[in-house]
């Protein structure tokens, strides 16, 4: 815990959990703008906890949260505006973030925040809102957010709008955290950018085929997490998720992935998780 202070009369803590791509492909680009893609999002325990305390004056107040963004452009703050606007409830909220997971790190931090935010709200301010309903929100909000509004790990295609539940090995992974926070919308207007990858099938990708198209582009344009691909590729197969920063490995147990952290050049930051299929928040969801 942080030294945020959590009044008692706060709901929570409701986790929002990281996502990795386990891979991502540009299959190609629209005339829109839009790029055309596949992935698999996978679920991580590691997460950040949210608590509500519910007010009845309609403001919508920040406490913790991600250092450096400000609260109006916060996708908590957005995602309870939007809800209380669509719905004309007379309730606020001030939203506590005790927040762990770092802002462009391809983490999916303020998508997952924002989905845990319109399900609690939905819940504590009585607004009845079904998961249609959320799901098209989130899609005002953010491409991911869809997802984690799911809860479950899916194959994504389209422009990210297209999911395929999946069933994945839920192995542990050591993320290594580079000191840098990716711009997604720098690399995906990156001239160098891969853009004509050829479709590929589940089947391929649950054998072991795919990658991160962005990878190149951000190696290119961010030392730290080239460093950080190359030192974890020498203990194990070695992706970045999403847009970077973050990359990661996987491992069969939990001790295997915590000895290759504890061989973590100093100064450097990562964590150890387990992957899920089912999110964390659906299953705090059951039992609040």
């Amino acid at each position: 815990m942080s030294g945020l202070q959590i009044p008692g009369s706060a709901s929570g803590p409701w986790p929002a959990p990281a996502k990795l791509n386990l891979f991502l492909h540009i299959t190609g680009r629209r005339a829109d703008g839009y790029h055309t893609l596949q992935t698999v999002f996978q679920f991580l325990d590691r997460a950040d906890r949210l608590y509500f305390d519910i007010t009845a004056d309609q403001a919508i107040r920040r406490f913790g949260g991600p250092a450096g963004i400000p609260a109006t452009a916060d996708l908590c703050v957005r995602a309870a505006e939007l809800l209380q606007s669509l719905t004309g409830t007379g309730k606020g909220v001030d939203i506590y973030n005790d927040k762990c997971l770092p802002p462009g790190g391809g983490l999916g931090g303020g998508s997952s925040d924002a989905a845990t935010t319109l399900w609690a709200l939905n819940r504590l301010w009585d607004l009845g809102l079904d998961a249609g309903e959320l799901a098209g929100l989130g899609l005002r909000l953010g491409a991911d957010v869809p997802v984690f509004l799911r809860g479950e790990a899916v194959w994504a295609e389209g422009i990210g709008e297209i999911f395929t539940p999946v069933s994945l090995p839920e192995p542990w992974f050591l993320v290594v955290m580079p000191p840098v926070s990716v711009s997604t919308a720098d690399i995906f207007s990156a001239a160098e950018l891969t853009r004509d990858t050829p479709q590929m099938t589940i089947r391929a990708f649950l054998s072991g085929a795919g990658q991160n198209d962005c990878e190149s582009v951000v190696r290119s344009r961010y030392p730290q997490v080239a460093a950080a691909l190359d030192w974890l590729n020498t203990h194990a197969p070695t992706r970045m998720t999403g847009t970077g920063a973050c990359v990661f490995a996987a491992f069969e147990s939990e001790s295997a992935a915590r000895s290759v952290e504890r061989q973590l050049p100093r100064g450097w930051s990562a964590f150890v998780a387990r992957g899920m299929n089912r999110s964390p928040l659906q299953a705090a969801m059951a039992s609040m």
